[in-house]
């Protein structure tokens, strides 16, 4: 068989349920793909391998009884560690002192499904950071394994790393504004940020509560709705948990015909015109949904994508100085965090955070009048920063902020020089034989629906 840790989750499930592969088989080449590669591309900070085979063990012996419990029994991942687990402690990347919690319920349910957990995953301070690059955290920034010389994107940095690598099938990150989807589209990946309360946060360390969530990075949308199913649904423990959960979606190889995709070329004329290869990949993509027979019908959006930026920026900004100003004065917080926190106080007012919260409202009526008789919205990812727009509403803090939350070190894509001694695995070549050309374009495409059009995203 080929190397098991080349194969997507799907694959591997097949494999396993078929006994064509055993779950001990597939955890060997993860680990042993950990132990070549991490030591470059720096995506762990904690793996369990003792621990791990014994999971594994006991799930082989499960399934030869007849007792798989489902297309992730015995399918190794890895955790974010700002997701508390009984097996890890959980540091989020911070040097201070972190109060005891209650597991995170979406590694719960994953164990509950057979899921292997074979480590906690690199990350910033509680999340805090997207494409910016900081020195002065506990582990070094993880790396691209296209590119060991650039950067993952962030905040979920070590599991878009360590999916990309192929060190595990999937993993778990977090998004509040980007930390899953980013990763995902710098190391050529699917990133899933679901509907606010379809999934539990509980466990989670909280960055600006109103806009975290907990989403999967994989190599395929098929992958990414067979982890959904398994993290989704009402949790009690989270005041924001909504029910019912996800179902995978049944749908042969055929056509899209039906399917109606609202495609938003620019959010608005103010935004910056796309990287070429940005572009390019996603007329690739629209081209393709044409010949499947799915009907396209051309949108835009009311506001500009800095309107979107501005707007959670200045809510992230308020409730994360709300959760965390107890470390301020703390000299172990790192510099994403206290640039953050410091700039909500220099003049962050209660009117400011109420006017964000309305303007989140309009914003988001705005995306679902583009989405009116369309199952999913197709937008690309332009890639860039942001060039100045409308700022109209915006307060003074966001002026002072710029077109980024916290400043970055570095530019943002760049890494510090290489430490001496540590051999570059440069793009791991089978890596990149196995995802082909087109996963190499930066960005991409990111596609919205609601939370009834998930079956649509994933076709």
């Amino acid at each position: 068989m080929t190397d098991p840790s080349l194969l997507s989750l799907a694959e591997a499930g097949r494999a396993i349920a078929d006994r064509r592969l055993t779950t001990r088989a597939l955890l060997e080449a993860c680990l042993a793909r950990i132990e070549r590669l991490d030591p470059v591309l720096g995506a762990w900070v904690a793996v369990d391998p003792a621990r791990a085979r014994a999971d594994a063990d006991r799930a082989d012996a499960e399934i030869a009884a007849g007792a798989r419990r489902g297309p992730l029994h015995g399918i190794p991942y890895g955790l974010k560690d700002i997701l508390r687990t009984a097996e890890l402690p959980t540091r989020a990347a911070s040097r201070v002192t972190l109060p005891d919690g209650p597991e995170a319920t979406v590694h719960r349910r994953l164990r509950d499904a057979g899921a292997i957990l074979l480590g906690k995953l690199n990350t910033y301070e509680f999340g805090t950071g997207t494409g910016a690059v900081y020195d002065d955290l506990p582990a070094p920034v993880a790396r691209n394994p296209w590119n060991p010389e650039r950067f993952t994107g962030g905040s979920s940095t070590g599991a878009g790393a360590a999916v990309a690598a192929r060190m595990v099938p999937f993993a778990l990150g977090t998004d509040t504004g980007g930390s899953v989807r980013l990763p995902a589209a710098a190391c050529g990946l699917v990133g899933l940020k679901p509907t606010y309360g379809l999934v539990s946060r509980t466990g989670m360390l909280p960055n600006c509560p109103s806009q975290d969530h907990v989403g999967p990075l994989a190599r395929t949308a098929a992958d990414a709705a067979l982890v959904l199913a398994a993290i989704a649904g009402h949790d009690p423990a989270d005041p924001t948990s909504v029910g019912p959960g996800f179902a995978v979606p049944s749908h042969g190889p055929g056509g899209l015909g039906g399917v109606r995709v609202a495609v938003v070329r620019s959010f608005h004329d103010t935004d910056p015109v796309a990287a070429p290869a940005t572009a390019e990949a996603f007329e690739r993509t629209v081209a393709a949904l044409s010949r499947l027979s799915a009907t396209l019908v051309e949108r835009r959006v009311a506001f500009g994508a800095r309107d979107f930026r501005a707007c959670g920026r200045i809510i992230n900004a308020s409730e994360s100085f709300a959760i965390h100003r107890r470390w301020l004065d703390d000299p172990a917080i790192g510099t994403a965090l206290r640039d953050k926190l410091e700039a909500a106080t220099a003049g962050l007012r209660a009117s400011d955070y109420v006017d964000a919260l309305r303007r989140r409202r309009e914003l988001l009526r705005s995306l679902a009048r583009s989405l009116d008789g369309c199952g999913v919205l197709l937008r690309r990812h332009h890639g860039r920063r942001a060039a100045p727009g409308r700022r109209g509403w915006l307060p003074a803090l966001h002026r002072r902020l710029g077109d980024d939350a916290v400043q970055p070190v570095r530019p943002a894509g760049a890494l510090p020089a290489r430490r001496p001694g540590r051999r570059r695995h440069a793009a791991d070549r089978a890596v990149a034989a196995s995802r082909g050309s087109a996963l190499l374009v930066p960005g991409g495409v990111g596609a919205l629906s609601r939370k009834s059009g998930y079956s649509t995203s994933c076709r």
